[in-house]
């Protein structure tokens, strides 16, 4: 396991959690990968999701918009057109 990417942080889950070390690796690489979405997908991904929902449009829209910038590297801010843009095209 040494020299990966985020070491410690495998440790540190492994020693205070019931984790195994592969199993804190996975969790890592879950979370990183979770976050390193594009902002794109995730208006899409989100999009579909609220909507199996049954939130409408302009709800769904609010809601992505309040969301974005909470992203690890927060994309600019967009308007509630251009989030309809990422979806509809």
């Amino acid at each position: 396991m040494a020299g990966q990417p985020h070491d410690e942080l495998v440790a540190h889950l492994s020693r205070t959690s019931a984790l195994s070390p592969g199993e804190a690796a996975r969790v890592v690489a879950d979370v990183l990968a979770y976050f390193a979405e594009p902002a794109e997908d995730f208006v899409r991904r989100r999009h579909a999701e609220l909507k199996a929902r049954g939130l409408t449009n302009d709800r769904i829209f609010e809601r992505i918009a309040a969301e974005l910038p909470s992203r690890r590297v927060a994309p600019p801010e967009l308007s509630l057109r251009q989030l309809r843009r990422i979806v509809y095209g």
